[in-house]
């Protein structure tokens, strides 16, 4: 009888590299500080883990310095340095940066919100809430890296389930409450759709590493390719969730306009951003060999998305006392759209990754020039709670510079002059579809184009018509005022120089 050899333990121990997994470890190990601090700390020095956050989440965004230029991998499996559970490769650090410096700028809306809501004796527990923050932060970092199922899942719920409690953080507003529920539920509804989704792949390939599942299911057994189709389709389905995908999409409106609204432009950004890079790594990586079933699926659903955003956006405007911040959710949805289309494209593309460049491309842009937007409504917001789209009316007269810089964010979202790259950043998306045949999604793109550009030029418009009465007096903050400073200062920069997104496009994202 022939004996085993047991293995070793030094094989058993894996080494890791922590300067690659720095980005997201500093993130959550500063949200537990904060957590810690909250406990010590005065109710009058609560502001202070308002900063340490900032700090943190800038320091987090700063190690990924090191790591530009080189793919590192960490988490490998004994027997293949090709099958790691977390990869920092082009892709991962496009990713992380717009995830990060999104949750700093929305860091710097929360610090006035928060002061904000102390004035008017509501106050918002801020240990809590900046905990909260941070470790989704933390997670919505750590799912672009993870290149296994288990971990990909993992870092998506680490994303999502702080979200719900920052969505209804304000305790003593029927509306949070009621957004928290429907996001909850739709997101828990979307998770169980993805773990069976995964169960169904794991069962049929016998692996989770997404490398592995791709060389798996190009040989899959014929009495469980039926089961590996669904398990496919399952999981894409989880994450149209997640990108708030038509018809997936019923929870945006309500839980944008009853969150805080610096929770709102994080779930319009970085929320976005966690969908879509999940959604790229089982499209591109795991499931290439399933693009039959992936590409067409994806079309429709960009096509949906786009239209029904859109369309949906159009009604928010011709009515003056809904809220600018429905509006943007449903503007939101349009643009998850065209974010579909590069991913779709993908699939009948002889270069997938030139296709997912694009959409990366267009949502380094989008997340910019969101976020900006945000951080106007947000100065708004102080003086008119309401946040109405009648309230901008004659935004110029009283912060001229707050209504320059608003136009131009609007215009960059409709893809007009000056907002350059808005521009660029279309032409990109609609040149994926087209160099991919799919002309008639290109059409379609193009007709929503025009229909996003009579709601986003009317709203401009309304920025410098006479106001009625006096005009409001807005009151800005330093954290407020430097959000839309550097928002302002990107968009422009990026408008005159485009190439410093675009050329992604062109570039290898994935080692």
């Amino acid at each position: 009888m022939t004996a085993v050899a047991a293995p070793s333990v030094a094989s058993l121990v894996q080494s890791v590299d922590w300067l690659a997994i720095a980005p997201p470890t500093i993130a959550a190990v500063v949200a537990l500080v904060v957590l810690v601090a909250d406990l010590f700390v005065s109710e009058r020095r609560k502001p202070v883990l308002g900063w340490i956050s900032v700090a943190g989440l800038a320091a987090a965004a700063l190690a990924l310095i090191p790591l530009i230029g080189d793919e590192r991998s960490t988490f490998c499996l004994a027997s293949s340095q090709e099958a790691c559970s977390y990869t920092a490769d082009r892709f991962t650090l496009v990713v992380q940066f717009l995830v990060l410096a999104g949750a700093l700028l929305t860091a710097l809306l929360s610090i006035s919100t928060l002061k904000d809501a102390k004035n008017a004796n509501k106050p918002l527990p801020e240990g809590e809430f900046w905990f909260l923050l941070l470790s989704s932060a933390a997670g919505a970092a750590l799912l672009p890296a993870s290149r296994d199922l288990a971990t990909l899942v993992v870092a998506l719920e680490v994303a999502s389930l702080p979200a719900f409690a920052l969505v209804g953080i304000k305790r003593d507003d029927r509306r949070s409450s009621d957004a928290a529920l429907k996001f909850f539920l739709s997101s828990v509804t979307a998770t169980a759709v993805t773990l069976l989704g995964v169960s169904f792949v794991y069962a049929t390939t016998g692996t989770l590493h997404l490398t592995k599942v791709a060389s798996e299911l190009t040989h899959v057994n014929g009495q469980f390719h039926t089961l590996a189709q669904a398990g496919v389709a399952l999981t894409l389905i989880g994450f149209a969730f997640k990108t708030a995908a038509v018809p997936f999409h019923f929870w945006v409106p309500d839980t944008y306009v009853g969150a805080p609204l610096p929770i709102a432009a994080y779930l319009s950004v970085i929320g976005k951003a966690v969908g879509f890079s999940g959604l790229i790594l089982v499209t591109v990586i795991a499931f290439p060999s399933y693009a039959d079933v992936w590409g067409p699926a994806l079309a429709v659903l960009a096509a949906l998305t786009m239209t029904i955003g859109n369309v949906a956006a159009l009604r928010q405007q011709a009515t003056r006392a809904y809220s600018a911040v429905r509006l943007l959710a449903w503007s939101s949805v349009g643009q998850a759209g065209y974010l579909l289309v590069p991913i779709a494209a993908a699939a009948y593309s002889d270069d997938p990754q030139k296709s997912i460049g694009s959409t990366l491309a267009y949502a380094l842009m989008y997340a910019a020039v969101n976020l900006g937007a945000f951080a106007v409504a947000a100065l708004v917001a102080r003086t008119k709670p309401l946040n109405r789209l009648s309230d901008y009316r004659g935004l110029y007269a009283s912060r001229p510079l707050a209504a320059l810089v608003l136009g131009f964010f609007l215009l960059c979202l409709a893809g007009l002059p000056p907002g350059i790259i808005g521009l660029f950043a279309k032409v990109t998306v609609f040149s994926a579809a087209v160099d991919a045949g799919l002309g008639w999604l290109a059409v379609v793109m193009a007709v929503n184009v025009v229909i996003a550009l009579f709601y986003y030029l009317q709203w401009t418009a309304a920025l410098f018509r006479t106001p009625e009465g006096e005009p409001a007096a807005y009151r800005a903050s330093l954290p407020l005022t430097a959000a839309i400073a550097v928002t302002a200062v990107i968009g422009v920069a990026l408008s005159g120089a485009p190439q410093l997104i675009l050329h992604f496009v062109d570039s290898g994202l994935f080692s």
